[in-house]
């Protein structure tokens, strides 16, 4: 796994290339004003992190995985209304 250090404005003006560095195993490290602020990773490993910090955690990854196979999911608009 490799690390990179991008620009906010960089991500934004590039999330697909962004998305793809990270699906192909490397960490983003994003910085806004110069300030690290944020970091993105492949959803696996995200997954890993939860599991490690609780492992009750890792009942729930497998049961929305079971959840998301069928279909059972929610649009935008059920899950943010009007806001």
């Amino acid at each position: 796994m490799t690390t990179k250090t991008i620009d906010a404005t960089d991500l934004r003006n590039g999330m697909a290339d962004a998305m793809n560095a990270v699906n192909g195993g490397q960490t983003l490290l994003v910085k806004r004003h110069g300030k690290l602020e944020a970091a993105l990773i492949d959803l696996d490993t995200y997954e890993d992190l939860l599991a490690a910090s609780n492992p009750s955690n890792l009942e729930t990854i497998k049961d929305a995985r079971a959840q998301y196979a069928k279909g059972d999911v929610l649009s935008f608009d059920e899950v943010f209304g009007d806001i």
